[in-house]
């Protein structure tokens, strides 16, 4: 009996320019994405950071600096009465942006890792105050139900890693 075993069609491109990749490079550590979340939810000094997630304090140096550095946050500067310049952390528009990836992390976690009385977070549209969610929507205005119904393909910035086929 002779089995052949078929190469899946995503080996024939190259990941070098891979933008998850890419994406993961600057969001993939633990503690970068729970500084968004405080970020996100109007935490941004650093002596609030500290004292809301308990990350060691040169961790948390050096992902402010990394968000800062990758244009994601701004610091800004504030004095309280009597003490010296400090810094806090704005959201910038490249940072803003997140915030749909964020939602989409959350709600994974509610579905699978909420304690059994429900997440302790939940998001509303400021102008309604329903439950905001996160869907899929192709480029004609369709929303993808089943995540099984996405297709990834090569898109305009795909390199082969190999000579394309005769044929191809």
């Amino acid at each position: 009996m002779n089995h052949t075993i078929s190469r899946p069609p995503a080996m024939d491109w190259s990941m070098e320019t891979c933008t998850i990749g890419r994406a993961m490079e600057v969001l993939g550590e633990k503690w970068t994405i729970v500084v968004l979340r405080e970020i996100f939810n109007g935490v941004r000094r650093f002596a609030d950071l500290r004292e809301r997630t308990g990350i060691p304090r040169q961790v948390l140096t050096n992902r402010l600096a990394s968000l800062v550095d990758h244009g994601l946050l701004r610091r800004e500067p504030y004095q309280e009465p009597g003490a010296r310049i400090r810094h806090e952390y704005r959201l910038t528009a490249k940072g803003i942006d997140l915030y749909p990836v964020l939602t989409a992390v959350k709600e994974w976690g509610d579905h699978y890792l909420a304690e059994p009385e429900g997440p302790p977070l939940e998001m509303a549209h400021r102008g309604c105050g329903a439950e905001i969610h996160v869907e899929l929507r192709c480029a004609e205005g369709h929303r993808v139900a089943d995540n099984r119904q996405v297709v990834p393909r090569p898109g305009p910035g795909a390199r082969r890693s190999r000579p394309a086929p005769p044929g191809d």
